[in-house]
């Protein structure tokens, strides 16, 4: 074979031997390839540009005084210490709402429901449409129902939480679906044939499979939950609390007093632009707390299933 070499034991043609159509794909592989690479690096490097700018501005007005201070109208006295508490809250009544909820309408779509009928193909198709729905809206449906109509609780925590945990809550069931979609059929036939009846296996099996990609969508759904600002500011958010505030009180949330402190024009007596980037630090640092608590709890279910 005359200009042929051998490379691990596979021959390698001569690149004057390779048809042209044959470069010309590996030429557009290559193009590919390189464009996938640049948008990464760009993406990537314009996220630690604007994670480099924050932290700047930010990291000089971060104190103990900054975390412990209610809100004022003056910045050198002005804290997040009400934003942290209702944030927490909201995360607390969110994940208290789509954590059950989510996990049991995905067990009935994915282990109960006929796919055939057409009631529960009505109710895939929403939920895959409702994902994608503006949180905006979201913000309308708890403003109608949840603030005032039927429910009525005023612009409280509660009607906070309950519409976040609405927003996020399709992402909660399509991650659980496919979580326990994961779990091997044979662990279901193994267990019914022992004798365990179908919610036993479910219970029992299944459900212990699944929890670490339950969990990740749990992750997720917070995590998007955590810096939404346009369904608090339509259900009643306040920009200013001046106590700790409690489930059924008025609140407010980080993201409504970054984005109350970053409207406010900037002055030489009352710049607030650096409190709110420290804000937007504090949040990235909750954020990256419970992440990577779930991650941890992920992690250990994983080792043990």
């Amino acid at each position: 074979m005359s200009g042929a070499t051998t490379t691990g034991g596979r021959v390698s043609q001569p690149e004057s031997a390779i048809p042209p159509a044959e470069r010309k794909r590996r030429a557009v592989d290559l193009a590919f390839r390189f464009a996938l690479l640049s948008c990464l690096f760009i993406a990537v490097l314009l996220l630690v540009v604007l994670l480099v700018d924050v932290v700047e501005a930010g990291a000089g007005s971060i104190s103990w005084n900054f975390i412990t201070n209610f809100g004022s109208s003056s910045a050198d006295r002005a804290g997040i210490k009400a934003g942290i508490y209702g944030t927490l809250l909201l995360m607390a009544v969110c994940a208290v709402f789509i954590v059950p909820v989510g996990v049991a309408s995905a067990i009935y779509l994915e282990e109960y429901a006929d796919e055939t009928r057409w009631w529960n193909k009505l109710i895939e198709v929403n939920i895959q449409n409702l994902a994608a729905v503006p949180s905006i809206v979201y913000g309308i449906l708890g403003l109608a129902f949840l603030v005032r109509g039927p429910l009525s609780l005023g612009n409280v925590v509660m009607a906070g939480g309950l519409t976040l945990g609405l927003l996020v809550l399709p992402v909660v069931i399509i991650s659980g679906r496919e979580a326990i979609r994961a779990v091997p059929p044979s662990i279901r036939e193994g267990s019914m044939a022992l004798g365990a009846t179908q919610w036993q296996t479910i219970w029992k099996q299944v459900l212990p499979a699944s929890i670490p990609g339950i969990a990740t969508g749990v992750i997720l759904a917070l995590s998007r939950a955590i810096g939404e600002t346009a369904p608090l500011i339509v259900v009643g958010a306040a920009t200013f609390v001046a106590f700790d505030p409690d489930f059924f009180s008025q609140f407010t949330a980080l993201p409504i007093q970054i984005f109350d402190w970053i409207s406010r024009p900037p002055s030489e007596a009352n710049n607030f632009r650096p409190l709110a980037a420290a804000a937007i630090v504090i949040l990235m640092a909750l954020l990256l707390l419970m992440n990577g608590a779930a991650i941890w709890l992920r992690n250990r279910y994983e080792q043990k299933w």
